[in-house]
This record gives structure tokens, sequence and C-alpha cells, in this order.
């Protein structure tokens, strides 16, 4: 990781954050894929390739709280316009130190590119690996700045037995950098605390913006 964000990120992995002065850092796109906001406390993060005299000003033009303003949704909606992106959601994005050993689960590893979550992986992220648990998901791939990402699913019928937090802990044991991120639905709740109680811990709201 060599971007701007790719530093910013590095540094709030290691718990040092940008100065909580209300003020707004616009940095170059990592690459051609990923764009978006990222709110930490009290200053954020636009990474687009956008004029920062015009995201400053639209910022102002939300009327809202300057610490919230660059999650206004009016905000998010002029900045999807003038990049001719789209979003899906605002996530809230944790992290987490790798681990040595083995993982917590048995975990068998998906090969074939053409299965489904293998497949769907690779939009979103590079050098994509998923592994199958009995009854749930991992998958460890590089997304946003080239950081190690980890998501999981879990079968409703096998929910409620500590499969979610297993697999992430496992995350962090097959991560390949000292580092494994993963963002969560602030309304999933589940899996806010999933991930959590996996030793995650909170960084910042995310917004990513998509090709459309």
């Amino acid at each position: 990781m060599n971007s701007d964000l790719a530093r910013i990120l590095e540094a709030a992995a290691g718990g040092v954050f940008p100065a909580m002065d209300g003020g707004t850092t616009v940095v170059a796109q990592p690459d051609r894929r990923d764009a978006g906001v990222l709110a930490f406390t009290a200053h954020s993060v636009v990474f687009a390739d956008v004029d920062p005299d015009w995201v400053r000003a639209e910022l102002v033009a939300t009327g809202s709280d300057p610490l919230a303003a660059s999650m206004n949704p009016g905000f998010l909606v002029r900045l999807m316009e003038r990049t001719g992106r789209r979003m899906n959601t605002i996530d809230l994005l944790t992290v987490a130190d790798a681990l040595p050993g083995p993982p917590p689960v048995e975990l068998h590893e998906i090969e074939d590119p053409a299965h489904p979550r293998v497949a769907r992986a690779l939009k979103h992220r590079d050098e994509v690996r998923v592994w199958a648990a009995d009854g749930g998901v991992l998958v460890l791939g590089r997304g946003v700045a080239g950081r190690w990402e980890a998501a999981v699913e879990v079968d409703e019928e096998v929910r409620h037995r500590g499969l979610g937090r297993a697999l992430a802990a496992a995350a962090r044991h097959l991560a390949p950098g000292p580092v494994v991120w993963a963002q969560q639905s602030p309304g999933n709740a589940r899996s806010v605390r999933t991930f959590q109680a996996a030793g995650y811990r909170p960084v910042a709201s995310e917004a990513l913006l998509t090709a459309a």
C-alpha cells in the first residue's frame, strides 16, 4: 500500500488518527475501482478524483453539522453525480491485528474461481481466497487501498453457536498482512457484535462508491 489513503489507513490501524479539527482531507483515489468517504472522529477523508475546493463547497452547502457533513445524504448524492458512481450503504469500518497459529475453526479452501462466492468477491477485491466451514464461509481479499479485508457468512440454521465469531477470528490467523479490516452495516447489530467479539475495533464510518 503506497497511496495517501493507504498511509492514512495504516496509521489509523495503529491508533493514529487524523486531527480532530472538524476538517476534511481530500486525496486521490488509490485506484480506478475504489472511491468514497471515510469519517473518523471529527475529521473526514474523501478519496475521489474530484476538486478539493468543490468538495469543501458542497460540504458547506449541506447546511449540516460540519462534523457530520461528509456522511450527509445530500453530499453523498452530489459526490455520486460528480463521479458517475453509486453506493450501497454506509458501513462501520473495523480493524484487528493479525494473530499467529492456526485458525480456531476447521476450514477447507474453495479454489474454484467460478464458485458464486468467489466470483462475487472478485468484483470488489483482489487476491481473493475463500474458505468454507460447516455452515459458514470466510472471504479474504485485498480491498480499498490494498488493505486485507475479511467477510463472513453463516447459514441461518447454525446461527447463535459462535461460528460467525470463530470465522471472524480465523481471518486474523489467515490474513497475510499485519492487520485485517472488515466492514459491517451499523444496522446489522449481530454482525457488529460478532466482529467486536472477535477483537475487531471500530475505526471509522465508510461510504464506498462503485462504478455505475
